[in-house]
């Protein structure tokens, strides 16, 4: 089918990536994930190599296509060390330089990129709501959101569409931060992490795919949109809703010092618990977006059930 309309994902073999390349290819659109381990595939999805850093063969997948989305970046849920960090901000920042190269030196420019960062811009924000207004704040995530973005920023790719979005804590049945946290409970370990007030921007994964088709397909969406959902809640929130879907009434609260030793057990990053990250979706409210799933406990009803 020639004329179909191609969507190029690039480090689209995750969790974000598949549920997308799955709502694409349901809605019509070629479907083509760049990957630096393709495979051949039983669905009508295309997988082609890529090393998220050079300009290569690949590029004749952007020549025409409708939208390229990227994804790439080595996941944030490990240790923070100085080595760790450094490839979290290569693996981001060259790869959106190769997909500039790519789209300057194609014939047909992808009409729209769309391209993802984290509310980690905005560093910790304790008790203050953040929208897309908000300056960037301080740490070593809101740095690495900075570099980030300051690289799609200085993209020259004047007859492509470009819009960020700024993902939060995103909510899935099988992957992300909710089936680690599904089980803690299960074994009443589901309490209030410190003292429980900082903030979590968190998303049903349901609408954060509808975010990212709305990039695509809505020709006056440009620029920055926080993705996350209206009411971001506390920790402590979140976690006493989760206990009431998974009937468990009560856990003891974990202290700072746990949360410490428990992420160095299981080799993540205590911080990520433990920043308070309040920001809300304005420019998307402006534009008219409908959530599925406004409320917490109604996004863990639905996935948990």
């Amino acid at each position: 089918m020639p004329n179909t309309k191609r969507i190029v994902i690039a480090g689209g073999s995750g969790f974000i990536g598949g549920a997308l390349a799955k709502e694409f290819t349901a809605r019509g659109f070629e479907v083509v994930v760049l990957t630096r381990s393709p495979r051949q595939r039983t669905d009508p999805v295309r997988e082609v190599e890529w090393d998220g850093e050079h300009v290569g063969e690949w590029i004749a997948q952007l020549d025409g296509a409708e939208a390229v989305i990227n994804l790439t970046g080595k996941t944030i849920n490990c240790p923070h060390t100085p080595e760790n960090l450094r490839e979290i901000i290569d693996s981001r920042v060259k790869s959106v330089k190769a997909v500039a190269g790519a789209i300057f030196h194609v014939k047909v420019p992808p009409r729209v990129w769309v391209q993802a960062s984290a509310v980690g811009y905005y560093g910790d924000t304790g008790n203050v709501p953040r929208d897309e207004t908000s300056p960037a704040g301080k740490g070593t995530l809101a740095d690495i959101c900075q570099q980030w973005e300051g690289a799609f920023a200085t993209a020259n790719v004047p007859q492509t569409r470009k819009v960020i979005l700024r993902i939060g804590v995103v909510l899935g049945q099988k992957d992300g931060a909710l089936p680690v946290l599904s089980k803690m409970t299960k074994f009443f370990l589901g309490g209030a992490a410190g003292n429980g007030r900082q903030y979590i921007s968190w998303i049903h994964i349901q609408d954060l795919i509808a975010m990212f088709v709305a990039a695509v397909t809505n020709e006056k969406l440009a620029g920055t949109f926080n993705a996350v959902g209206p009411q971001p809640v506390t920790n402590a929130e979140f976690m006493r809703a989760l206990r009431r879907v998974l009937h468990r009434p009560w856990s003891p609260p974990a202290p700072v010092f746990a949360i410490k030793l428990g992420a160095r057990l299981m080799k993540t990053e205590a911080s990520l618990a433990l920043v308070s990250q309040r920001c809300v979706p304005r420019r998307f409210q402006a534009a008219g977006f409908r959530f599925r799933f406004g409320e917490v406990s109604q996004a863990l009803k639905e996935l948990l059930r």
